[in-house]
């Protein structure tokens, strides 16, 4: 799989959506997990890497451990697990990995089937286990997508893309369903003050921690803010924005060699000390010893 230099000039390799690799060059691949797949063949997979495509495995072996934003998560047969752009993961022993994975490129649905389907709700869990009824449909559902895929000869390229992206929506529709079916994850999504908080927080993590700044751009008291993010997460905001950092710093910790000042920086630390003081506090390692750590 091709890799590119990050942005920032630091050398580092982001795995993008392998589209010489599809079937006619559309946007999404489907097919078998099995210990003959090839992944990425140009770096060791149980090393923490990026990803700026969707990847969805659902599974019909294992347990496999697979680690996604620095959590472990342990998928066995008839488990799915959704992994988005921008997300860091690693590859436990592929031999594991055993049955069905898509993966798709952003931008292959139109904008409307991307807000119906969820694609970008990073808050809900990777880790889906669907009950009998769910799984049948969802198997039935990806085995047809995997048909129209394979299904070069019958159509035209652009009826087949378009009867592509039909299926898929299908799919991702019934994935995005499961996703939001807990108790909880549906308390969140329909707590407006909540959500437009974590929207907030997703855009401006980087460079505002304060509850109050963000309080006041919603319109909310601080107080209001209070009781819905404790009523959804059991958190206070302020728990909530730093858990966001935190994540995002590990992420670039990881993923990138950039200097600890520069990632202080990226999150809102202009001061290295800092940042170290605040990632030691909430993680109970300095930066250094967690970037040591993953090498």
């Amino acid at each position: 799989m091709a890799h590119r230099t990050s942005p920032d000039g630091d050398g580092i390799k982001t795995f993008p959506f392998p589209v010489d690799l599809s079937l006619s060059g559309v946007g999404m691949q489907v097919g078998r997990m099995d210990p003959d797949r090839t992944w990425h063949p140009d770096v060791p997979l149980e090393r923490v890497h990026r990803i700026d495509f969707h990847v969805v495995m659902l599974f019909g072996g294992g347990p496999v451990t697979h680690m996604i934003d620095f959590a472990e998560y342990e998928a066995a047969d008839g488990d799915l697990l959704w992994i988005r752009p921008g997300q860091v993961h690693r590859f436990s022993r592929t031999a594991g990995y055993r049955g069905t994975v898509l993966i798709m490129q952003p931008g292959f649905l139109p904008r409307a089937t991307v807000e119906a389907t969820g694609l970008y709700r990073y808050d809900l869990p990777p880790l889906l286990r669907p009950d009998a009824a769910q799984l049948a449909a969802l198997r039935h559902s990806l085995d047809q997508l995997e048909r129209e895929y394979t299904d070069t000869e019958t159509l035209p390229l652009s009826l087949h893309t378009a009867v592509l992206r039909h299926s898929l929506t299908a799919f991702l529709l019934r994935l995005s369903h499961l996703a939001a079916g807990s108790a909880e994850a549906e308390r969140l999504y329909a707590d407006t003050t909540f959500t437009r908080f974590r929207e907030a927080v997703e855009k401006g993590f980087a460079a505002n921690h304060s509850v109050s700044a963000y309080a006041d751009a919603l319109g909310y008291s601080r107080r209001t803010l209070v009781r819905a993010v404790r009523a959804a997460t059991g958190q206070t905001p302020k728990g909530f924005i730093d858990k966001r950092v935190v994540l995002e710093a590990k992420r670039l910790l990881a993923h990138t060699d950039m200097p600890i000042g520069r990632v202080g920086a990226a999150v809102g630390f202009p001061d290295s000390a800092n940042f170290s003081k605040f990632f030691q506090l909430h993680t109970g390692v300095t930066p250094v010893g967690f970037r040591a750590e993953l090498r």
